[in-house]
């Protein structure tokens, strides 16, 4: 839970700081964000997909509830000018559409609902039942995968 908070606290600073952010910063900060909700998505996984006698409410808890703390930062003070993959001198895989003014619509509303799914997510697990875990997990799957459709490069192999 700690950590959690911690991690919450850090990127409501970057939230509230990302003006005063370099643009080579700002990626940095939201590609952090990122990983740490994916990994936070992977324990969740592990546990939905664990026997029942070996699901761990405590972990998958925590876990949520660090996505929710990051999906709710401010991360799209994180995509000012500059940011994107033509200007950034750091690779970042948010294709050019996603900077697009005509696209702002989209992408906000793309964005809420992820919040939205994470929030439910995390009053899911409070509750602990896995498999209403599982449901919940699974829509905030199809939350990330609508924003990776339109907006994210393919990783290249």
């Amino acid at each position: 839970m700690k950590s959690s908070l911690f991690v919450l606290s850090a990127l409501l600073l970057v939230g509230s700081a990302s003006a005063q952010l370099k643009p080579e910063e700002m990626i940095q900060f939201r590609q952090a964000g990122y990983k740490t909700m994916a990994w936070n998505m992977g324990k969740i996984k592990a546990q939905t997909d664990a026997p029942a006698d070996k699901f761990d409410k405590t972990l998958t808890l925590n876990a949520a509830l660090a996505i929710k703390g990051v999906a709710n930062s401010g991360m799209g003070a994180l995509y000012g000018p500059g940011t994107d993959t033509k200007t950034a001198s750091i690779k970042t895989r948010a294709l050019p559409d996603l900077f697009d003014p005509k696209n702002f619509d989209e992408r906000n509303k793309i964005g809420k609902n992820f919040g939205e799914q994470a929030n439910k997510l995390a009053d899911v697990a409070a509750g602990g039942d896995q498999k209403a875990i599982q449901a919940q997990f699974g829509e905030l799957g199809k939350a990330c995968k609508a924003c990776h459709d339109k907006f994210r490069e393919e990783e290249k192999k």
